[in-house]
């Protein structure tokens, strides 16, 4: 389904991020981790993609084989980072093949393996060039193009300290024609609900979707904050955190953190709550009983 669609039919959308396995046991049961979550109907699931070719074509397989095997809608992440414009080409005319009807576009980062890469070899520096490039296909599987997505940071964007100036390019982005923003992942909704003002003040109307990760672990949580490039851990949820004797404590925790956030979230209108999964199911599941309901269609009618 056209992403378009799928937030002109919910009022709230709810969706899971995966990200490709590295090994064929890894995919395995990463599929079993997607089956447990496709009963939930969640509105959409996105794939993950690693610049420089290190996981390209294992998500492209991941999206075709959930667009093939499940009833679930995907989303295929695409960077900027060592594209040139036919490698681009190339890969939207294969999403385009396999029915795929949205991309989320980044500017990504190169490996660390490639720290001395040369962005000017790129045919796209910034994501509003990418969204622009992916509106312009006429092959896409839907008359209206690619549905497409951009990144939204919460917290303000680490290469970008005057947030001014980073509301400016988000607007940038959406004009080219990003139809939603997908946040980085937020332990704090003031930060949240201070960014969706600052979106409205800045004339931006696409639906904000709102980036939850549960903490699982003590290691995960200071991992999260580096995947997140900085993200702001609260005191309250480190001082909980440091309570906690082990890691199945910590995971508790971390699943009624996050689980307040999403009741929090959703009694201030969110447009949509995007769960960073960790390729496992068990604490999105948690979440959802933890809100009383069965599956996202029982949250969207409420």
């Amino acid at each position: 389904m056209h992403i378009r669609d799928i937030f002109a039919q919910h009022q709230t959308t709810f969706s899971f991020e995966f990200f490709p396995p590295k090994t064929d046991e890894a995919s395995e049961e990463l599929f079993r981790n997607i089956a447990a979550l496709q009963a939930l109907q969640p509105s959409f699931v996105s794939v993950t993609y690693g610049a420089g070719g290190s996981t390209r074509d294992r998500t492209h397989d991941l999206v075709v084989r959930i667009q093939k095997e499940t009833s679930l809608t995907a989303v295929s992440h695409l960077t900027c980072v060592c594209h040139s414009l036919d490698e681009m080409t190339a890969i939207l005319d294969r999403y385009a093949a396999s029915g795929i009807k949205n991309v989320l576009a980044l500017g990504g980062d190169p490996p660390k393996t490639m720290a001395d890469y040369d962005r000017m070899k790129d045919a796209f520096q910034y994501a509003d060039q990418l969204v622009r490039f992916i509106r312009s296909r006429t092959n896409a599987p839907d008359r209206r193009g690619f549905g497409v997505g951009v990144a939204g940071f919460p917290e303000g964007h680490p290469g970008c300290p005057n947030r001014l100036k980073e509301m400016d390019y988000l607007k940038a982005k959406v004009d080219a024609g990003a139809d939603y923003i997908c946040t980085q992942l937020f332990f704090d909704n003031r930060d949240f609900y201070d960014f969706r003002e600052r979106c409205e003040l800045a004339g931006i109307k696409v639906p904000i979707v709102a980036g939850v990760m549960p903490v699982g672990s003590k290691h995960g949580m200071v991992r999260m904050a580096e995947l997140a490039l900085g993200a702001k851990i609260p005191a309250k949820l480190l001082k909980a955190v440091g309570r906690c004797a082990d890691d199945d404590a910590v995971a508790r925790v971390g699943t009624h953190w996050a689980t307040e956030q999403c009741r929090d979230l959703l009694d201030h209108d969110v447009r949509g709550i995007h769960f960073y999964t960790l390729n496992k199911s068990d604490a999105t599941r948690q979440i959802y009983q933890n809100l009383g309901v069965a599956d996202s269609a029982a949250l969207r009618a409420g």
